[in-house]
């Protein structure tokens, strides 16, 4: 029983690991998320600083990636948000999601206000 126990632990923890650990991938030019839905990159973000400047209502609109762990791959990294959370960051660029995309392949925040862009490999 010991070794069943040991193997539901260990089980478990890999699941743990799997769902902060964020996936991207590229399709169809553009990086999508785990869900793969599209995401996108927003002009007023400094990249290299470490930090996302949508927050509050821009954040319920373009909902920033999130998770603890940054993806593997070269370019992949975390920032802190202004309420603590770890968003996803590309090439140091935060990656969010358009709330307005309803499948997999849209990209209807590309060229928003020309400000928000497809992220791209």
């Amino acid at each position: 029983m010991t070794k069943l126990s040991s193997l539901l632990a260990a089980l478990a923890l890999a699941g743990c690991y799997s769902m902060s650990y964020a996936q991207v991938s590229a399709q169809g030019g553009a990086l999508v998320g785990p869900n793969g839905m599209t995401l996108y990159t927003f002009d007023k973000d400094m990249a290299g600083s470490g930090k996302s400047v949508c927050n509050g209502g821009c954040a319920t609109n373009w909902p920033p990636m999130t998770a603890t762990m940054a993806p593997s791959g070269d370019g992949y990294s975390l920032v802190t948000r202004d309420d603590g959370t770890q968003q996803v960051a590309y090439k140091g660029k935060p990656l969010y999601y358009w709330s307005q995309d309803t499948k997999p392949g849209d990209k209807g925040g590309d060229g928003k206000l020309n400000m928000w862009h497809t992220a791209t490999p």
